[in-house]
């Protein structure tokens, strides 16, 4: 039984929702989002929530039921504000900087690191070592930061690298004579 599929998702003002067949649309302030649904699950607007009910009782209904809720969670988060990964780099010399649309990262390798930002995400270095992702999808956020935290990812030994914020490294020790 999904314990996230039971609650209902609420509705902020100036958040609305609409329904046809198995798609629903989510317009907000900052953006307008569709999902479309698998025949596993149905979807009810009421007037200020957004409830999803499984058909059946298979285990697929039952999978479908949770994550087609999550999903309606962030498109109604989404609508009203924006997803956010803070990054920071760690690393002597490690550094990034964004310059139009491409983000420059130093991690120490032979050349620099040339990274295109999509469309719908924005990224930010407020300082040199602090990265911050940010857009209305969250899905799209987390591909991104998880995409530049790929270029070099945090070594035990040292912890240099691209890790998220609150990310806790567990260091190891190392050889001992």
């Amino acid at each position: 039984m999904s314990r996230i599929g039971k609650r209902p998702v609420p509705l902020p003002a100036g958040v609305t929702a609409s329904l046809s067949g198995q798609t629903i649309e989510v317009k907000g302030p900052k953006q307008t989002k569709t999902f479309t649904f698998t025949d596993d699950v149905t979807i009810e607007i009421g007037d200020d929530a957004i409830t999803v009910h499984p058909r059946g009782k298979s285990k697929r209904a039952r999978q479908q039921w949770g994550m087609s809720r999550t999903v309606v969670a962030n498109l109604v988060q989404g609508s009203s504000e924006a997803f956010r990964k803070d990054l920071e780099i760690r690393g002597v010399g490690y550094r990034a900087q964004v310059q139009g649309n491409v983000l420059k990262l130093n991690l120490g390798l032979s050349h620099d690191v040339d990274f295109s930002i999509p469309e719908g995400v924005t990224v930010t270095a407020p300082k040199p070592t602090e990265l911050v992702v940010e857009g209305h999808d969250k899905q799209l956020v987390g591909q991104v930061a998880a995409n530049i935290r790929d270029w070099r990812r945090p070594e035990p030994y040292k912890g240099k690298g691209i890790r998220y914020k609150d990310e806790y490294i567990f260091q190891k020790e190392g050889k001992k004579k």
